[in-house]
């Protein structure tokens, strides 16, 4: 058994200072160690793949990242550890508990994936290995994740078995500090736009030099491709949902770049969770902009459940300091101009996929070797 701080300053040292997480009574330790010390980054995500997602958007910025969960919530992880980290190779740390280890006495709902952790991790393509339990094992077992990481450019796991780790308690009382903002007002009348003509304002309003672009995957990436592929931009192909916790670990690590993140209805309606993690910890440059067609477009046009609620009402609860309803380019001018986030605009568009819109041709890879060249990010997994 070692003390979190065994692991936690040699980490440090290696420059691992944002960590994101989902509680679990082994991670205990780490996260109240975490929380204590000033000079490191604890969010506290709604789920498992957010924390993912936000620990990836803080490594591609240039950060050594760690996300934390149970072995329980490893399949919330699934889909971006697949089709975010895999895809774009970018590597993150994985923390995972090993509840229902076989031989162990524990409850019913951890016996399955107890059995089969270590197997999804294989299947990932994701190196792991037990978790050390000694202090003097530490900086080794980091020495070899990093250079897995910097290497393949993909994620590396410590797998924590039941009493690796002594406890610790937590000394300082966080607290989130945003507050629930004005009553949004609904906003009657038909949209305006189409998404393309949405997309071409956003990069009229978003330049190059101080703008980060962050599109959902699905149209929304292809046709911001197709009117202008800039080297700010970067198109989520997949991890449906998690474009808002990628854009929230980039524009924590970046204060002085503008993220924007364009999002779709059903997009955020998948991981509505995270409108809480960004309105608890998002900065003044965080823009979130919900292009809200009612649709699932690019799956065939089933409908969505925007039509029956507020998604801005929710960011507004939730502690985003501007949300607003709109359907006019002169309210989407005005949301991309202001600098007073984190900010929310559900903009309802009118359905419609321009004629012959083709992919990206660009490829992720490339896409997030361009982006971090673009942002000057000197970092091992910048060219993997």
């Amino acid at each position: 058994m070692i003390q979190a701080s065994d692991f936690i300053k040699p980490a440090q040292e290696f420059g691992f200072n944002t960590w994101a997480g989902v509680p679990c009574s082994f991670l205990t330790p780490f996260i109240n160690s975490i929380i204590d010390d000033p000079d490191m980054t604890y969010i506290s995500s709604a789920n498992e793949g957010d924390a993912v997602a936000t620990a990836t958007g803080a490594a591609l910025a240039g950060q050594r990242t760690v996300a934390m969960m149970q072995n329980s919530g490893l399949g919330n992880a699934i889909s971006p550890l697949s089709s975010l980290n895999w895809v774009f190779r970018i590597p993150i740390l994985l923390l995972i508990t090993l509840r229902g280890e076989p031989g162990l006495k524990d409850e019913p709902q951890h016996e399955l994936m107890g059995q089969i952790t270590g197997k999804i991790l294989d299947d990932l393509q994701i190196p792991w290995d037990w978790f050390p339990r000694n202090a003097g094992s530490a900086e080794g077992a980091l020495t070899v994740a990093n250079w897995q990481m910097d290497k393949t450019g993909l994620p590396y796991a410590f797998v924590i078995r039941k009493g690796s780790v002594a406890p610790a308690s937590l000394q300082s009382q966080w607290k989130a500090s945003s507050s629930p903002g004005p009553p949004v007002e609904r906003v009657p009348g038909e949209a305006e736009m189409t998404r393309h003509q949405a997309l071409a304002v956003v990069i009229e309003q978003t330049p190059e030099s101080d703008s980060i672009v962050v599109a959902t995957t699905g149209y929304t990436g292809r046709e911001l491709s197709a009117i202008a592929d800039r080297p700010n931009q970067l198109y989520m192909v997949g991890s449906m949902g998690c474009a808002a916790s990628l854009g929230l670990g980039l524009s924590l690590t970046l204060p002085d770049k503008r993220v924007l993140v364009v999002d779709g209805d059903g997009a955020v309606l998948m991981r509505m969770g995270n409108l809480a993690t960004v309105g608890a910890y998002g900065g003044r440059n965080f823009q979130h902009l919900v292009l809200d067609n009612g649709l699932h477009e690019s799956t065939g046009g089933q409908p969505t459940v925007s039509s029956a609620i507020s998604l801005a009402g929710v960011a507004g609860a939730c502690g985003y300091r501007e949300a607003t309803e709109a359907t006019t380019k002169e309210s989407l001018e005005q949301f991309l101009q202001g600098r007073n986030g984190p900010a929310l605009q559900q903009l309802k568009i009118k359905p419609g996929v321009p004629d012959g819109l083709p992919r990206p041709k660009v490829s992720p890879v490339e896409v997030k070797r361009r982006l971090m060249r673009h942002l000057e990010v000197d970092a091992p997994w910048a060219n993997s």
